[in-house]
């Protein structure tokens, strides 16, 4: 899904997606898209294991978009893994946010907008 096709959806009238961001802490923290959950690094068991937390109670069609945008993408650590997991968990409408570069460039530099934790 591209950043704009996402920002779409989060300003339309329509059911807005589940976005959780499976990154580290510290970028979360720093800059987020709106509404979005941190869920724990992709990368490593413990995020792993907080991801599937945070679905468990979830129906398996819940819309849910995941993005990290800590680099670019091809070298993400985060993004594969926590897309396998809800994959292996069986939920049927999981995107993927595509970040060509990271969060600064592909979000937050073309104006979407932003929040940062308290």
């Amino acid at each position: 899904m591209q950043p704009e096709e996402l920002n779409r959806l989060l300003h339309g009238g329509g059911a807005k997606p589940l976005v959780l961001q499976v990154g580290s802490r510290m970028l979360f923290e720093q800059a987020h898209i709106p509404g979005a959950e941190y869920a724990g690094p992709g990368s490593q068991d413990a995020g792993l294991d907080q991801l599937k937390s945070r679905v468990a109670p979830l129906p398996r069609n819940t819309f849910i978009v995941l993005y990290c945008g800590c680099c670019p993408w091809g070298r993400c650590p985060n993004i594969a893994p926590a897309f396998n997991l809800l994959h292996g968990l069986r939920f049927t409408r999981v995107k993927v946010l595509y970040m060509a570069e990271n969060f600064g460039t592909d979000w937050a530099a073309k104006g979407y907008p932003v929040e940062r934790s308290r």
